[in-house]
């Protein structure tokens, strides 16, 4: 199973493309897809540019719909759905003054720490919740991808591979 699993997204993808689809993943993003591409054998700047690439695809989406999904998911008849979007509204509003103090550079940097749940996908809906202007949220999160980017690009190919 793992073996037909490996082909398919190998020989039938390619490792090129599996690189920028698991870079697209939330949680996983381009901390996954770099490590990836380095244990593919792929160029690291290869590696970093489809990272990137894959990373920043979603974000334009998130930033133009998280808001009204939120609040769709508010009106919705489904309990848990209406939780969620309590909640998610709750957590954003609570941080709101610290947030919108530091928006470009905090959502940056927020974007830059190479950890779980701080990647293009929570910036892009912090971004989202505090009605950051469009191109300057996609400013904020394109930066911090980049910085994220090369620390994991080094992290996975050494900083030997540089030179």
């Amino acid at each position: 199973m793992i073996q037909a699993i490996e082909h398919f997204f190998l020989e039938t993808v390619g490792r090129e493309l599996c690189v920028f689809f698991c870079s697209m993943i939330p949680v996983i993003e381009l901390r996954g897809g770099i490590p990836l591409g380095a244990t593919l054998g792929l160029p690291w700047w290869q590696t970093f540019l489809l990272a990137v690439a894959g990373n920043m695809l979603p974000i334009p989406v998130i930033l133009l719909f998280v808001t009204k999904v939120i609040e769709w998911l508010g009106r919705s008849r489904v309990k848990f759905f209406v939780k969620i979007s309590g909640w998610l509204t709750r957590k954003a509003e609570k941080n709101r003054p610290k947030i919108e103090k530091y928006a470009f550079w905090g959502i940056c940097l927020f974007v830059a720490i190479p950890l779980p749940m701080t990647g293009g996908w929570t910036g892009a809906l912090v971004c989202a919740f505090i009605g950051e202007k469009f191109w300057r949220a996609m400013l904020s999160a394109f930066v911090g991808l980049l910085i994220a980017g090369t620390v994991m690009t080094l992290i996975s190919y050494g900083i030997a591979a540089f030179f």
